[in-house]
């Protein structure tokens, strides 16, 4: 009886350390309305840390970005407000509009969680007015170089304003874009972010992003297609104008447009190695309430007492942006490097999770060698220390642990406590 309690215990262990492969990973898009250089609302820095830290994105795709002294200024907000791990892509000025003498200054810009993801390449697709920003990320694996999980991710902010003239700009603006996805395998993962400023569905831009016929083909997770524009059965997902009061920058008139979307490849709804979570897409501080319509974001209109977003963020992004941001999560049935088996730089490596009287460690930096090892049981009590040698590969014996759950880990390290299973 004893051994099939062991057991038992020793295989939801194992359940447990299996489920952690599954993970899952934030990406909010946002129009940082002319940041830094609109300063009509003071100190609007800590409205944008407030809505970060309300939300820990992993990936934080924005527009709208002016100059390097507001990208750092973002990414400092990042790292206090998320993670101290947030790093950002190149900062690179808009290239569209040379020919104009650089008149456009928003930019687009990505922020990711350095733990999480790296950038393999950065490409900038010029049109006639402002560029497509595309970033090739990575998760950060245990198994990154034999079997890479990628994404493509595009952001941009196509032409403003009503009109047929202006929504043919925009549509050869994502002509541009796909003659760059043309050059891309099929089935790449690739996630869209950005102020599309299309009043319809069936504008020709939106029409052209969503044809089949091309090499990637986008989806809305959504799943909301239609006629946005002044309809109020859209307000769910409309993210324009948190704002009636004038003399705050950016539009007024109140909550009534979908400008701000995160499209995603086909294949990244069901098939692709990594995928929209369903029913995951929202318009972060959008309550999803008809009386919002034509209302300002942080009125008694947009949202109740039991809503999902409260009023404290509601102002926070009144205050920050005439946008809402846009949020969703995806999945990967990975493990990251950072996770139980790895230590954050991958410095310390468990060569398997379950054990009899031998466990190898490999240590692949050389400031932890010569250094203890410390091993504690499931109640945090040190029950074994091992000296680790000059030599990378390290033999600990587990012959005298009793059969349970242990970590190990150095002390007064960065490193994260590995996990493993002692079973005689």
């Amino acid at each position: 009886m004893k051994r099939k309690i062991l057991s038992f215990i020793i295989l939801g262990f194992i359940n447990i350390i299996c489920v952690s492969a599954q993970e899952t990973f934030k990406v909010m898009f946002y129009n940082l309305l002319n940041y830094p250089l609109e300063d009509a609302v003071p100190n609007r820095e800590d409205d944008l840390a407030f809505i970060l830290a309300d939300y820990q994105p992993d990936l934080f795709l924005v527009c709208e970005l002016n100059n390097i002294t507001g990208a750092n200024n973002v990414l400092n907000i990042t790292r206090s407000a998320v993670n101290a791990n947030f790093e950002m892509a190149t900062y690179v000025s808009n290239t569209s509009d040379d020919s104009f003498g650089n008149q456009n200054d928003l930019q687009n810009l990505l922020y990711y969680n350095s733990s999480k993801f790296s950038i393999e390449e950065e490409i900038i697709v010029p049109t006639d007015l402002r560029d497509f920003n595309v970033y090739k990320v990575r998760l950060k694996t245990i198994d990154q170089e034999t079997n890479p999980v990628e994404v493509y991710i595009i952001v941009c902010h196509l032409k403003a304003s009503s009109g047929p003239q202006n929504a043919q700009r925009r549509f050869e603006m994502v002509l541009e874009l796909d003659a760059y996805l043309e050059t891309l395998p099929a089935d790449s993962n690739v996630l869209l972010g950005g102020d599309l400023n299309v009043y319809t569905a069936t504008e020709s831009a939106f029409q052209e992003l969503l044809d089949s016929s091309d090499t990637i083909t986008f989806a809305d997770p959504a799943n909301r297609i239609g006629s946005w524009n002044n309809n109020p059965n859209f307000v769910d997902v409309f993210t324009q104008s948190t704002r009636t009061q004038t003399g705050l920058g950016g539009t007024t008139g109140g909550f009534d447009d979908r400008f701000d979307f995160i499209l995603t490849s086909e294949n990244m709804l069901s098939s692709a190695n990594i995928t929209y979570v369903p029913n995951s897409y929202k318009v972060y501080g959008n309550n999803g309430l008809t009386s919002c319509y034509n209302s300002a974001i942080n009125s008694s209109n947009c949202g109740t007492i039991s809503s999902e977003f409260s009023f404290e963020i509601r102002d926070a992004l009144h205050n920050f942006s005439d946008h809402l941001p846009v949020t969703l999560l995806l999945e990967a049935d990975v493990t990251l490097s950072s996770n139980n088996n790895f230590e954050l730089d991958k410095a310390i490596v468990l060569s398997k999770n379950l054990v009899d009287t031998e466990l190898d460690i490999y240590i692949n930096s050389s400031k932890y060698l010569n250094q203890p090892l410390y091993i504690y049981n499931q109640l945090g009590q040190l029950v074994k220390t091992h000296l680790v040698n000059h030599n990378t590969k390290q033999i600990l014996n587990t012959s005298s642990l009793a059969n349970g759950l242990y970590f190990i880990k150095f002390y007064e390290s960065n490193t994260k406590a590995l996990k493993f299973v002692v079973s005689h």
